[in-house]
């Protein structure tokens, strides 16, 4: 009996020391090493790729806003995220794609609108914008509805519309551009892109500088 009992504090004893260790190692050793190592070798990453501007915190690089005024660039729609939500500029509780079929005539109204929209918009004087110059992710929305970036194309058919709407050049925006696209990751992956927030950013300091 006796030796039964001991046996028995002896497991006992040896699995609460194996509990003990393992989650020292595991509960807090670990985390505090890829912390350290995630804030030493990629610190704005490991916080969430933030964008500053004028010392503050805007938003981030990786999650799109919606509500910009037609003086600035415009992101992607944002169709799959809802009416009845707080998806407004990069305070987000939620994201989603409109999960329509491609002959859904719900999403072809919405594509044909906003296709209508994107020529209205950005159509000035002495420029007019065609449908078929209308890219396709200026009237589509992301998987996520959250999608920071727009194809290089639909930056350049806006350039009219911004420089107009700030009393800059054409040279002047198409630059801002040009300085503000990313090419294709690696070299090979993905497409050529602009975040719409950067951009946005450098638009405004522009406007104050001119």
């Amino acid at each position: 009996m006796n030796n039964s009992v001991t046996n028995t504090a002896r497991l006992l004893w040896a699995g609460l020391r194996a509990l003990l260790v393992l989650t020292l190692v595991t509960g807090v050793v670990y985390p505090l090493v890829v912390t350290g190592v995630a804030q030493a070798a990629f610190h704005n990453k490991a916080n969430g790729s933030e964008i500053k501007a004028d010392g503050k915190v805007v938003g981030s690089s990786l999650i799109g806003q919606q509500g910009y005024s037609l003086d600035y660039f415009q992101g992607r729609p944002a169709n799959g995220l809802g009416s009845n939500s707080v998806n407004t500029q990069y305070k987000l509780i939620l994201s989603g794609a409109t999960n329509l079929a491609a002959d859904n005539k719900v999403l072809i109204k919405q594509v044909k609108d906003a296709k209508a929209a994107v020529v209205k918009d950005n159509s000035v004087p002495g420029y007019t914008v065609t449908p078929s110059q209308v890219p396709a992710d200026a009237v589509t929305s992301s998987g996520s509805g959250l999608d920071p970036d727009i194809s290089p194309a639909y930056a350049e058919l806006q350039v009219h519309r911004v420089a107009a709407k700030n009393d800059l050049s054409v040279a002047q925006v198409e630059k801002l551009v040009k300085d503000h696209t990313s090419g294709r990751t690696l070299g090979f992956v993905g497409e050529p892109r602009v975040n719409v927030l950067e951009l946005n950013i450098a638009l405004k300091e522009l406007t104050k500088g001119s």
